[in-house]
């Protein structure tokens, strides 16, 4: 099963201008930042490591690379554990999903608690069948650093840990989202909240793909418009967004990762947009993108 739910509208990101003197000297700090993230992977080539789909394992570990850091991708517990020691952030996908995942997840989730190790988890499909359900609630007590997902997994992850009360209006949908981001902004930040708690420097953040997608550290909201459409017609836009979120976690703070990488595939997936003629091509010009873009073009994207 895998992640195409990545998906934009095809609105213009022209750089925002804030009206708001405060929110304009707080945004101008957190652009410098995102833009330091930025310049940190091409320099540092951080390696992140992936537990991943392995429908999406190949564009996962190209997004990375094309980002500018290095990728590792294992399916084994005692792999995934030990590299971590050399790992400066770890992603977790749960698409595809074999039998061994159940007790292999949880393990893995236990030892980065353990060791107080940096993570994203992307909830493919969350909601969606017993084995998957007790692999994310089995993450509850020893939760990610970032959260990225679409509006419904987001909803349905929050709800499975009881941070929020279920909502019927909210179902499962497979990979696609079937709630607008909006409906997903208290969950986001309930979520993000409960995160921080367990992250060894009290900071966390969750992202939320959809026609405008948010960002949230529990206290802060942002939204951030652009992208492209395109990003559903191809498999794995979703999971390498994540694969990318947790390079850059391995250099910055949760939220800064979470915006500096959603940011990217918003201005990547644009510029590829423009110069494909169906979805092998975007596909082509999306790596390319990921690699072509400079620190600035990504963090003067709009940020409202």
């Amino acid at each position: 099963m895998s992640d195409d739910s990545h998906m934009h509208c095809c609105n213009d990101a022209d750089n925002n201008t804030d009206n708001s003197n405060a929110d304009s000297t707080d945004l101008t700090g957190l652009r410098a930042r995102i833009a330091q993230a930025v310049r940190d992977v091409k320099a540092q080539t951080p390696l992140a490591q992936s537990f991943t789909n392995f429908v999406t394992i190949n564009l996962v570990a190209n997004a990375q690379l094309a980002a500018g850091g290095t990728a590792a991708m294992s399916f084994l517990p005692d792999d995934v554990v030990n590299t971590a020691w050399i790992s400066g952030a770890d992603y977790i996908n749960v698409g595809t999903l074999l039998p061994f995942y159940k007790d292999a997840l949880p393990q893995i989730a236990r030892a980065f608690r353990k060791t107080g190790h940096k993570w994203v988890l992307d909830p493919v499909a969350a909601g969606i069948g017993k084995t998957r359900t007790e692999i994310l609630r089995a993450f509850r007590a020893a939760p990610p650093t970032i959260v990225r997902g679409n509006a419904s997994e987001i909803i349905a992850l929050a709800t499975m840990w009881g941070l929020i009360s279920p909502d019927e209006a909210s179902r499962p949908a497979g990979v696609e989202s079937v709630d607008e981001v909006d409906a997903a902004v208290d969950a986001a930040k309930t979520l993000a909240v409960f995160l921080a708690k367990f992250a060894p420097n009290g900071q966390a953040a969750v992202a939320v793909s959809g026609a405008v997608d948010l960002v949230t550290d529990g206290e802060h909201v942002y939204r951030l418009p652009g992208g492209s459409a395109m990003m559903a017609k191809i498999t794995g836009a979703g999971c390498s967004l994540g694969g990318v979120t947790a390079t850059y976690l391995a250099v910055a703070e949760p939220l800064v990762a979470a915006l500096a990488a959603t940011l990217l595939y918003n201005r990547a997936g644009e510029i590829a947009e423009a110069k494909a003629e169906g979805p092998g091509s975007f596909q082509v010009h999306l790596l390319d993108a990921l690699w072509n873009l400079t620190p600035e073009q990504i963090a003067d994207s709009a940020i409202l």
